[in-house]
């Protein structure tokens, strides 16, 4: 296996929504912004000009994230997860906490987020804990809340 460490692990509905949004920011999203800039300008006196100092700092903050969306997607690689029986980056770890409730995580960097499902980055306490466990084991990490243990009841691999 080569090393894809410096790699962003994405899934393909990932993949495809950060794709979408970087579309949609550089076409209507820089429309709209030099649209509102234009009229803002339309109003006179720049230096004095509250909506125009507001739409150029809208056009700063879409433009730092399209960089962001490029960085992120040049970066990124969509690949199949193994089912190894080992919590790793593309899995849903069920666990269970100390007071008896399960939790399912999915262990994947934040670019992964799905709604209505935990995430666990692989960055985080938590997700670095978790990954390499395998039902039965018990993981313990430390976060700013104190030390939290979850025994491992189940892994599957990711499928959405």
């Amino acid at each position: 296996m080569s090393d894809n460490s410096d790699k962003t692990f994405l899934t393909p509905s990932a993949r495809t929504k950060l794709e979408d949004e970087l579309t949609a920011l550089t076409t209507e999203g820089r429309e709209r912004i030099s649209d509102r800039i234009a009229e803002a300008r339309a109003h006179g006196d720049l230096r004095e000009n509250a909506e125009y100092d507001a739409a150029k700092n809208e056009q700063g903050l879409m433009e730092a994230r399209i960089r962001q969306l490029k960085h992120i997607l040049e970066n990124s690689e969509v690949r199949q997860v193994e089912d190894s029986g080992r919590i790793t980056v593309g899995t849903v770890a069920t666990v269970v906490d100390d007071d008896g409730d399960e939790l399912e995580f999915f262990v994947a960097p934040s670019e992964n987020k799905v709604a209505g499902m935990l995430l666990a980055s692989p960055d985080s306490p938590l997700g670095a804990a978790l990954i390499g466990a395998t039902p039965g084991d018990v993981v313990t990490y430390e976060a700013p809340g104190g030390t939290f243990s979850y025994e491992v009841k189940g892994v599957r691999v990711y499928q959405g």
